[in-house]
């Protein structure tokens, strides 16, 4: 198990390495960070990339269901998106990281393991196709719609030094990234 990299460290703010060597090694890595994502909670987390747990390399875990499979993503890209964006919000029959189900439609607040206590409405792709290699080198692709394309995107751009909040509005952005400034959390470098 790892410990969670947080803000301020670079390493979340760097384009990670892609994997070039499947070996007993990488398994290790993934049995790992598998172990560490199942460790989150408040909030529990559906989602973590090598950069969060201080590796450089372009490898992500998605978990949408605290019960379910955890899915193993490999030098990832997307090859298609829907022009179509929104603010994904999800009905009671959905699990949405911590949040409570609802009855009504509530909007998703996007969250992230590596900037605790942070929250904010981000406009994502309602679809994505995306491409990857497992942990034996083996190609896949597939197409993500709803909650598990929100994480795949979030997760992606981890690997590309992207934080979630440099989706916000400028205000809303600009806010926390205040407050993580305050906090000794963000560098005013990064502004």
């Amino acid at each position: 198990m790892y410990k969670m990299v947080l803000t301020p460290n670079h390493i979340l703010l760097e384009t990670a390495l892609p994997v070039l060597q499947f070996d007993k090694k990488l398994k290790q890595v993934i049995k790992d960070m598998s172990e560490t994502l199942d460790a989150t909670s408040d909030p529990v987390g559906v989602g973590l990339a090598a950069p969060q747990v201080g590796i450089s390399k372009r490898i992500f875990l998605v978990k949408p269901k605290e019960d379910g499979l955890t899915g193993v993503f490999i030098n990832p890209e997307i090859v298609e998106e829907s022009q179509e964006e929104e603010i994904p919000s999800f009905t009671n029959s959905e699990k949405v990281e911590a949040h409570k189900p609802k009855k009504s439609k509530k909007k998703l607040l996007e969250g992230c393991l590596s900037v605790p206590n942070i929250w904010g409405n981000v406009s994502r792709k309602k679809e994505v196709k995306l491409s990857w290699q497992d942990e034996n080198g083996k190609k896949h692709s597939k197409k993500f719609k709803g909650f598990p394309a929100v994480i795949v995107q979030h997760e992606l751009d981890h690997l590309n030094g992207i934080l979630f909040i440099e989706h916000l509005s400028f205000l809303k952005k600009k806010l926390i990234l205040n407050k993580l400034i305050k906090e000794k959390k963000y560098y005013k470098g990064y502004l």
